[in-house]
């Protein structure tokens, strides 16, 4: 069972550095044992730049974890909201949560996941996942209603498509997990290139750091998206 950990994690081996109990469930269903902790960094905004804001995010959390926990393998994210050119992250209060919502009534928008996972005496591995979200077109009592049942202060955007996402989502593309706060796609190739290493007695090449699977964050070259899918 994952749990709490300060300076000394149990013999998991893995960490997953957040406080989102998102993510937590997302590496639950992989079947892992890991321990959580909470990173303390002091995240940066590129306002024009969404990729370039979650991709440093992910590495400062990493890098704060790496000092803490050297022996443990760590996974660290941060995910972001791309609008009209701009970063849309977490809301300060409820007011700013409404008004994030009333902006993506009716119109379409991209949820950006950085991960980093580092491996002890290894280098660091940046994957960048994109996934697009349309909005059904709110009224201002909807937007109201769903922000009294489903707490908006600590997810990006304001909402949270596994928690009440068909009163409010009209469609989405590419990864579900990823629009939550981790794609589990993602872990799950790096677990299984794992194994593989392990079994021909090389272990996993990770990517260099600063990039997604070898290539920059900024310019991810990612694989068509899927039909859209419409929340029921």
């Amino acid at each position: 069972m994952s749990k709490l950990v300060s300076k000394r994690p149990s013999a998991s081996g893995l960490v997953l550095v957040s406080a989102s109990e998102r993510r937590r469930k997302i590496l639950k269903s992989l079947g892992l044992k890991f321990d959580i902790a909470v990173p303390h960094v002091r995240e940066v905004s590129h306002i024009d730049d969404p990729l370039r804001t979650a991709a440093e995010n992910a590495l400062l959390k990493s890098k704060w974890a790496r000092t803490r926990y050297p022996d443990c393998t760590t996974v660290t994210a941060d995910t972001v909201i791309g609008f009209k050119g701009r970063v849309i992250g977490k809301p300060a209060d409820f007011a700013e949560a409404h008004e994030f919502l009333r902006r993506f009534s009716g119109a379409r928008h991209t949820v950006i996941t950085a991960v980093a996972i580092a491996i002890p005496a290894g280098s660091t591995e940046l994957h960048v996942v994109e996934s697009e979200v349309s909005f059904r077109k709110l009224t201002d009592r909807e937007i109201r209603e769903y922000i009294a049942v489903v707490n908006p202060l600590d997810k990006a955007g304001g909402y949270d498509i596994d928690q009440q996402g068909d009163l409010i989502i009209e469609s989405f593309s590419g990864s579900r997990t990823n629009i939550m706060g981790l794609p589990r796609e993602v872990v799950k190739e790096w677990l299984a290139t794992r194994a593989a290493g392990s079994r021909s007695g090389r272990g996993a090449q990770p990517a260099t750091r600063g990039r997604g699977r070898k290539r920059s964050p900024r310019r991810p070259r990612t694989p068509a998206p899927p039909p859209l899918r419409r929340l029921k």
